[in-house]
């Protein structure tokens, strides 16, 4: 039988404030978001989880415990490394005692813009950065560079899981606010930092060349110096911006683009037209 979840709680004397240990709890909780992932609630089981401990310590009702245990199970979807910020603001609705319709209400109007941010964020400006100055030293044999990559990543996503956490839980639903009134200027910022990262790496590392060389009486035309003489790194680019208009038009996913980025290496390799790497 389903259990019939009510508008108000039982009890609705405001609980006392939770302490750094219980949020520090839900802090590492958090890191399992994902691991119930299904396509009917997405991170629901994941939420109710990292969360449960703070709810237990607000409800000591147990039918108030069940209705918020219900009603957190609920279809739910954020970015993973930006969780605490929507934690911290449910909690401090729960401690508060808020009718049921608000917490759901503010859970789904907290969660949402957090995934174009969290993008932003991390994807398109903290990886490629991190990721492009990292392989770089690990490509020169400095075998700090993987070790660097993880502790700069892990420092920073930590770091705003628990600044987050507690800024969001005192902060109340005042945060969303503060939140949403720069998200669409920062969100942009930081999607153009990162596909002008994006466009350092590709003229970086992207390094395919074509080995066309045309016989022409005594001298030899090279169609790579001619390319070079228009726009150097033109292949590389040219690459990119194919696996771009494919994900764009057609929706093709990462692992297609891999594949066929693995297809065209192994058929020019194969017919001569990028230039061998191996020492002959």
């Amino acid at each position: 039988m389903a259990f019939n979840i009510p508008n108000n709680y039982e009890d609705l004397t405001p609980a006392p404030q939770l302490d750094k240990k219980t949020l520090n709890k839900m802090i590492w909780r958090s890191l399992f978001l994902q691991a119930s992932f299904n396509y009917e609630r997405m991170q629901a089981g994941g939420w109710l989880y990292s969360i449960l401990p703070g709810l237990e310590k607000i409800h000591t009702n147990k039918k108030d415990l069940a209705a918020s245990m219900s009603h957190n199970l609920e279809f739910f979807n954020t970015h993973p490394f930006l969780v605490n910020f929507v934690m911290g603001i449910v909690l401090s609705l729960e401690q508060n005692k808020a009718d049921i319709p608000t917490i759901r209400a503010v859970r789904v109007a907290a969660m949402g813009p957090l995934g174009g941010i969290g993008d932003a964020l991390f994807w398109l400006t903290l990886v490629p950065i991190t990721a492009g100055i990292t392989s770089n030293m690990a490509i020169n044999g400095n075998i700090a560079g993987p070790f660097l990559f993880l502790l700069i990543f892990n420092a920073v996503q930590f770091g705003l899981r628990y600044f987050l956490m507690n800024w969001s839980y005192k902060m109340g639903t005042n945060a969303i606010g503060i939140l949403t009134a720069s998200a669409k200027e920062f969100t942009r910022a930081a999607s153009i930092m990162g596909i002008f990262v994006v466009g350092a790496l590709t003229v970086t590392f992207g390094d395919t060349k074509l080995n066309l060389v045309i016989p022409n009486g005594h001298s030899k035309i090279d169609i790579q110096a001619i390319l070079d003489g228009v726009l150097p790194s033109m292949i590389p680019l040219a690459i990119v911006l194919l696996l771009y208009f494919l994900m764009r038009k057609f929706k093709w996913t990462p692992l297609r683009c891999i594949l066929l980025v693995l297809v065209l290496g192994l058929l020019g390799s194969g017919f001569g037209i990028w230039p061998s790497i191996w020492p002959k």
